[in-house]
């Protein structure tokens, strides 16, 4: 058992990499929207729409890493926790 859970140890590091990267992402396109909706209080919209498109981005991102990365591999792991691989 012990070392079923060693040789898993790999794949939980990078899950673990890929989830605080997706994580630090949204968190970045969450302060950039912010930043968004203070310039649009200001009135300088035009520098609002720019920020809101670039606060985008990281969501976009944050959004292919969950579903193109991060949920195969957490269903690849848990399976091979089951052992029904």
């Amino acid at each position: 058992m012990r070392a079923d859970l060693l040789a898993l140890l790999p794949e939980l590091v990078e899950l673990a990499v890929l989830s605080v990267g997706t994580a630090l992402l949204s968190l970045g396109g969450l302060y950039i929207e912010w930043f968004t909706l203070s310039t649009v209080g200001t009135g300088d919209t035009t520098v609002a729409l720019w920020a809101g498109v670039m606060g985008l981005v990281p969501f976009a991102f944050a959004y292919l890493l969950a579903t193109d990365q991060v949920a195969p591999r957490l269903h690849r792991l848990l399976a091979d926790l089951d052992g029904t691989a």
